[in-house]
């Protein structure tokens, strides 16, 4: 008799998280460099072939939540409600998200490995890049434009490069808004005055 699908999915769920918070864990404690993924998979009670069926390489272990993350932003912009506009949507959703991020206790642990470990900046990186390919066809699908269209796609970047831009500032939430507003409203609506001479 095959096993429910919700108990067999909880299971692989669990088995994620115990690998990822497992990576967390000894990465911060002994470093990226100097932890295996046979320490990882040993640490979470499974095999490296079973590490391997959830993350397919070690910077990986590190980011689980990067499919959710570019799951969630293409979702915001494809399921908006239609009186809502497009850039308002993805406004709302990124404050929200880098407000939670800098809210959660683990953040600048989290933050300082990556900014420490040239691997895992690299794949950060990468990883937001994917972020952006998909976010700018899902913002080119919405708006009936070109999968290629350069609109789409310098929204897609600057909306991402917002996150990280902001999340650096002591209110990123606020930051998030400054942003969305230069986006919304251009640099000569901008209350910035010249330097006077």
């Amino acid at each position: 008799m095959s096993e429910p699908i919700g108990r067999r999915e909880r299971k692989k769920a669990q088995t994620r998280k115990a690998l990822a918070d497992a990576a967390l864990e000894l990465f911060v404690a002994r470093g990226y460099d100097q932890v295996g993924v046979r320490d990882v998979a040993d640490a979470a009670d499974v095999s490296v072939t079973t590490l391997f069926k959830y993350f397919p390489t070690k910077e990986a272990l590190v980011f689980d939540l990067d499919e959710d993350v570019e799951a969630a932003l293409v979702a915001a912009v494809r399921q908006r409600p239609p009186d809502r506009p497009l850039l308002a949507v993805l406004h709302e959703h990124l404050r929200d998200w880098v407000t939670a991020v800098a809210a959660a206790p683990s953040t600048p642990v989290f933050a300082r490995l990556i900014e420490e470990t040239p691997a895992l900046s690299q794949y950060a990186s990468r990883m937001w890049l994917r972020h952006e390919t998909a976010l700018a066809r899902a913002i080119a699908a919405e708006t009936g434009a070109a999968a290629d269209d350069i609109a789409c796609s310098a929204l897609a970047r600057f909306a991402l490069e917002a996150v990280e831009l902001a999340r650096k500032q002591p209110d990123p939430g606020k930051s998030i808004d400054t942003i969305f507003d230069l986006l919304d409203q251009g640099w000569a609506r901008h209350p910035v005055r010249p330097l006077r001479r």
